[in-house]
């Protein structure tokens, strides 16, 4: 006698909170709770961003497929040389480069496997390299529209090219860079704590397929060009090098292409998130950040809209509490915003469910078979926190958002 299996896969607890905030969002419009004006000025300015952050996904999970992103951590492990100082630079550098040019969930999503299993493949403990990758897919996001969807929705509200926005934030996103890896030394790359004094650097990695390796690879770096030169929107460079990337593989390994390839939970969740913050913003909790972050705009008044922005982030989530925090700072109050953008970037470290990358973090390395003590990364976390914040907006402060 055969067992009986289903058919339909047990849904995962984020596709189930991602349907709930969209199932709350459209309950709140159809009784109207929310109204109709806030829901259509939400949805016209998610469209973009969903558009974005889909097509992103797919170059970026393609671009895996492809072994970009092996052959690139194997070459980090390699320069190193069996040296964990210099192992710890580019392992840095490659964490952040990939946040700030491809966004901080596509660091969390891809690289989190990438780093896991370099680390399986040079014999050094997983821990510091996966704490690597959650750290700065948050605390390298603040330099580029691309590199947190926060970002985007900052940009569009101050009115700052990429060009324009990388200005601003130089000196923060170096802030937080120094006090990243202060910490990330610190709790987990010096020795005593990384399980070993050197490792043996693995054999170069070559892609199986050199052309989709050559188109991928190129395709990330036209992306890169066009979202940097700022010729188009960012959702159309990201959905033309993605379709690129996808022409390439219906070529050559169709079999990669499957609709798994699409960020469902994403596109499900982020809508969800605008239209519930926009319900509850109606309602009482414009008012409660507008008296938090208070209007002043000097020194002042950015370390309170970055406090803010990150201590509710840990609570919530970073996105919402961005969305619900942009509405109550001063229309004119342009350099408070980019504080309270810091500490929703820089400061959602603490909690599991602070940032979408955090979480997406946590399921990877789950999926991996690496247990993550919850409480030590918590406290090491919220020292990175509270100093990263601290630092990247005196920072902003003594430059002036420029």
């Amino acid at each position: 006698m055969f067992a009986y299996r289903p058919a339909v896969k047990r849904l995962h607890p984020l596709d189930l909170l991602a349907a709930g905030l969209l199932a709350c969002g459209l309950l709140f419009l159809a009784t109207g709770l929310l109204p109709t004006d806030a829901a259509g000025s939400a949805v016209q300015r998610i469209a973009p961003l969903l558009a974005f952050l889909g097509s992103v996904i797919v170059l970026a999970e393609l671009t895996s497929a492809a072994e970009v992103f092996d052959v690139v951590a194997t070459w980090v492990a390699r320069a190193g040389r069996g040296s964990y100082p210099a192992l710890f630079l580019l392992c840095v550098g490659f964490a952040a480069l990939t946040t700030t040019v491809l966004n901080l969930d596509t660091t969390a999503v891809l690289l989190t496997p990438v780093m896991l299993a370099l680390a399986g493949r040079v014999g050094i403990a997983p821990l510091p390299l996966a704490m690597t990758t959650v750290w700065l897919a948050n605390t390298a996001s603040l330099l580029l529209p691309v590199s947190n969807l926060t970002n985007l929705l900052a940009a569009d509200r101050v009115a700052l090219s990429p060009a324009g926005l990388a200005r601003a934030m130089w000196a923060p996103q170096l802030a937080a860079l120094l006090a990243t890896m202060a910490c990330l030394w610190a709790f987990y790359w010096r020795r005593g704590r990384r399980g070993a004094d050197g490792y043996r650097p693995p054999a170069a990695h070559r892609p199986g397929d050199r052309v989709l390796f050559r188109i991928c690879a190129l395709a990330c770096a036209g992306f890169l060009v066009a979202s940097l030169a700022a010729v188009v929107p960012l959702w159309v460079a990201s959905g033309a090098a993605a379709a690129v990337v996808v022409a390439a593989f219906a070529l050559r390994r169709p079999d990669a292409l499957r609709a798994s390839l699409i960020p469902w939970r994403l596109l499900v969740m982020v809508p969800g998130m605008f239209l519930v913050v926009q319900t509850v913003d109606a309602h009482g909790l414009h008012r409660l950040l507008a008296d938090a972050i208070g209007t002043d705009g000097g020194t002042l008044g950015l370390f309170r809209a970055s406090a803010v922005g990150a201590g509710l982030s840990n609570l919530l989530n970073n996105l919402p509490v961005y969305l619900a925090g942009e509405a109550a700072v001063p229309a004119g109050n342009h350099t408070q915003l980019l504080a309270l953008l810091i500490g929703t970037n820089v400061g959602p470290l603490v909690a599991p469910w602070a940032s979408l990358a955090t979480l997406l973090w946590y399921e990877r390395c789950r999926s991996a078979g690496l247990r993550v003590p919850l409480r030590g990364v918590a406290g090491a976390s919220a020292v990175l926190a509270v100093g990263g914040v601290a630092l990247a907006t005196a920072a902003l402060a003594l430059t002036g958002g420029t």
